[in-house]
């Protein structure tokens, strides 16, 4: 397998962003939240960061970090893998960038992020719990799961 590199987003990444969204509609993601993904990625380069994975020139994943300052928490979002490509180790290797990012910022205790019912399974993995459950939280069939990662226990 072709090496895989992490690095931040850039504004010429925005269509291979897209693209991987729109690969994962809609299992992973409701159609309403494109609107709301373009938005965020416009607003991306200069508010937090925002991580793509590359293979042979691929953008494969992307994800973003938040810090919540106020909260003691950083916040993963828009993550998503090639659907091409998932069950491949991609995502942990995603998921493992971000949470490491987390560890390392000054005042992050925990890490708290929203995903569905399909892949809440695979955050539960690394130690994440649910703390809600909202059914069709993101639309008719994709319930919206909030979970928490707290960093004193992840090892």
């Amino acid at each position: 397998m072709t090496e895989v590199t992490a690095r931040s987003y850039q504004p010429a990444d925005h269509d291979a962003c897209l693209a991987l969204f729109d690969g994962n509609v809609p299992h992973f993601f409701d159609p309403s939240e494109r609107a709301d993904y373009v938005a965020f990625l416009a607003d991306q380069v200069l508010r937090r960061p925002y991580i793509v994975l590359e293979q042979a020139g691929r953008i494969i994943a992307c994800g973003g970090l938040q810090v919540l300052a106020d909260q003691r928490a950083s916040f993963l979002s828009w993550g998503m893998v090639a659907r091409d490509l998932q069950g491949q180790g991609i995502g942990r290797h995603l998921t493992m960038t971000r949470i490491a990012l987390a560890r390392a910022t000054a005042g992050v205790d925990k890490i708290t992020l929203n995903t569905s019912q399909h892949t809440q399974g695979f955050y539960a993995r690394f130690g994440f719990t649910p703390v809600k459950v909202t059914p069709d939280g993101y639309g008719p069939g994709l319930d919206r799961w909030d979970m928490v990662l707290d960093l004193h226990h992840f090892r």
